[in-house]
């Protein structure tokens, strides 16, 4: 077995669950890491899918009393259950369309380390925004907002689609603009990561299955747990995390970042590959 392989994965997992529901953009450090290590070839990007499913897994196995009682309410046929899985829905919808429309384009074009450096930058200039801001809410939790609140929603994650700008980030920040609690925006945006990645990750594996093979199943689980892990951990510090601060680290972080590799191409210190 390739110890190497094994340690990349491992790497790729942690980085995956450590960034998937954070306002950093797991796609742009998949795409920068995959570039360090060298493994980004599609044998790497069915890797990423792998490892996007633990990162599902870990968030609904976080609120799976949720989940469950949403079930539960939508066989029953209750208000509040179909209120939640119809918001949900619509703010799926701009996502998922918008993806189909131009997803190819956008992944020929965009999908390179100085792309993402760059929107690393431009994204934490809507964080601090947004923070700087005089923040109204009108949310408190998820459960009160209507279609309306969704659809915006929706749109605010469709930003995600240009890689650095973050799905997370996206929303939580959409949500603060449209008057979300901290804690609000940052479930709702867990919550609509489940379909969203769910329907991506199926899309892809069925895109992709020719490149399934059974001599990968060591690196798969290896990155698969490592994600999961990580992923859970990661989910629980930042709900702790913004009962008491706000994200302006995470916009400091996203420039600094987005800074050290525009200069390490700009210098040539590193060869920053597709």
């Amino acid at each position: 077995m390739d110890v190497m392989l094994l340690l990349k994965a491992l790497i790729l997992g942690v980085v995956e669950g450590l960034t998937e529901f954070l306002p950093v953009s797991s796609t742009g450090h998949l795409i920068l890491t995959g570039a360090l290590l060298d493994f980004n070839d599609e044998r790497g990007k069915l890797f990423e899918i792998v490892i996007q499913a633990a990162a599902i897994l870990a968030v609904c196995w976080e609120y799976r009393a949720k989940l469950t009682a949403v079930l539960a309410g939508l066989l029953r046929r209750e208000a509040a259950a179909i209120r939640f899985a119809l918001n949900l829905f619509i703010a799926f919808l701009p996502l998922a369309i918008l993806g189909l429309l131009f997803g190819k384009a956008i992944k020929a074009h965009l999908f390179n380390a100085i792309t993402v450096a760059t929107t690393f930058i431009l994204g934490a200039v809507f964080i601090l925004w947004a923070e700087r801001r005089k923040h109204t809410i009108r949310f408190e939790s998820v459960d009160e907002l209507g279609p309306v609140d969704a659809l915006k929603l929706g749109l605010a994650q469709a930003l995600a689609l240009i890689p650095g700008m973050s799905r997370s980030g996206s929303t939580i920040i959409g949500g603060l603009f449209f008057g979300l609690s901290r804690k609000a925006a940052t479930e709702f945006s867990f919550f609509l990561a489940i379909p969203i990645l769910i329907v991506a990750t199926i899309y892809q594996l069925y895109k992709e299955r020719a490149l399934l093979h059974a001599d990968d199943l060591g690196m798969w689980v290896v990155g698969f747990v490592a994600s999961f892990i990580s992923a859970f951990l990661c989910v629980r510090w930042l709900l702790r995390y913004i009962s008491t601060h706000d994200f302006t680290v995470f916009a400091w972080y996203r420039i600094a970042f987005g800074l050290v590799v525009l200069l390490t191409w700009y210098f040539d210190w590193v060869k920053w590959t597709a």
